[in-house]
Order: C-alpha cells, then structure tokens, then sequence
C-alpha cells in the first residue's frame, strides 16, 4: 500500500492499494470488447460471432479458474455471492455508508457471477445453434436473444453501479480496473 501525501495541505490524502491482478484486467476489459464486438458490430450469423463467442467463454473459463488459483483479490473468497451480504450492503449504503470493498462489494460480487452466467448461457445457446440436433429451433434462437438481451440489462446496470460507487466511494473504480489499485481515500473505512 503506499501512501499519497498532499503537499498543499501537509496531510496523507489518500491510501494506493493494489486489487487487481493484470489477468484480472485484461480478462475483464477483452470480455467486455467481445460482448460489444459481438452485439453491436459482428453479424449475428457470421462465423466471426461464433470464435468471439467461443473466446468469449474462454475468458469466463479461465476467470473462472483464476478465481481458484489466482493472487488473493482475484478469488472467489474475495467475493462471495450471498444475497443476505447484497442486502445488507445496499441498506448500509442507503445510510450513508462510504465504506469501500478492496475487492468487489457485494452487490458487484452478485453481478460478476451474474454476468458470468449470462456469458456461459450465452456461449451454450449460441453453441446449441450450431449443432444438428437444435439447429433453427426457434425457442434455442429465443433463448439466445432473451439471454443477450438480459446481458445488455446487467452491463448497462454494472456500468451504472460502477458509476454510483465512484461518486459514494470517491475512488474511481475504472481507473482501478485499468490500473489495478485503488486510490481510497485516506479517512474512508476499507474492508
């Protein structure tokens, strides 16, 4: 953790604290280029989509085993998925509460496990497409659209999450996404 001192005013203005992993970064931001490659600029029938898809999946695959195997804030007991945790952290939020999570808060906990299983319903549907057996099944293509469409929703919600939580917490988690620390606030709790 280092320390950053403001000369302007002589106080320690903030701690530096490292969270996330390289791998953890470019996990993060290449599945959130294939998701928008794939919705907003590949067409849906190309064989483009299908290796984005696959690569897509890939990443959650090997997250997934990060998650196991990986530096502490990158695993899973870094960021439990427990509803009863989500529910009191948004009523402690609701109060005024500034405190902030080295790893993800556990409302963010619920939406990475949410957008990871959105990703793998995906990849399967969009797989299930290509085989012989539900090849032009219109509930497989219908459950494919549904299952993006709710992606669209969870990442709109996650940006917008991200947003709220840099405006209560005063650090920017974007910036910790790209650099892998978070620059917190020198009188905020941290847990």
């Amino acid at each position: 953790m280092a320390v950053i001192f403001d000369p302007a005013s002589g106080r320690v203005s903030a701690r530096d604290v490292a969270v996330w992993d390289p791998l953890v970064r470019l996990i993060h931001w290449s599945l959130a280029l294939m998701i928008l490659l794939n919705g907003a600029i590949i067409d849906g029938e190309s064989k483009l989509h299908e290796w984005v898809g696959y690569a897509a999946l890939g990443l959650v695959g090997l997250r997934m085993i990060w998650a196991i195997i990986g530096p502490r804030h990158a695993r899973f007991s870094a960021f439990p998925p427990s509803v009863p945790r989500a529910i009191r952290y948004a009523r402690t939020v609701l109060s005024g509460d500034r405190t902030v999570h080295l790893s993800h808060n556990p409302l963010g906990a619920l939406m990475v496990y949410n957008l990871w299983l959105a990703v793998i319903a995906l990849g399967m549907t969009g797989y299930m497409m290509t085989t012989i057996r539900f090849f032009g099944l219109g509930w497989v293509e219908d459950m494919h659209e549904l299952i993006f469409n709710w992606l669209v929703i969870s990442v709109a919600l996650h940006v917008a999450g991200v947003a709220f939580d840099t405006w209560r917490s005063g650090v920017n988690l974007v910036r910790a996404m790209v650099v892998g620390r978070k620059r917190i606030p020198q009188e905020t709790e941290v847990k």
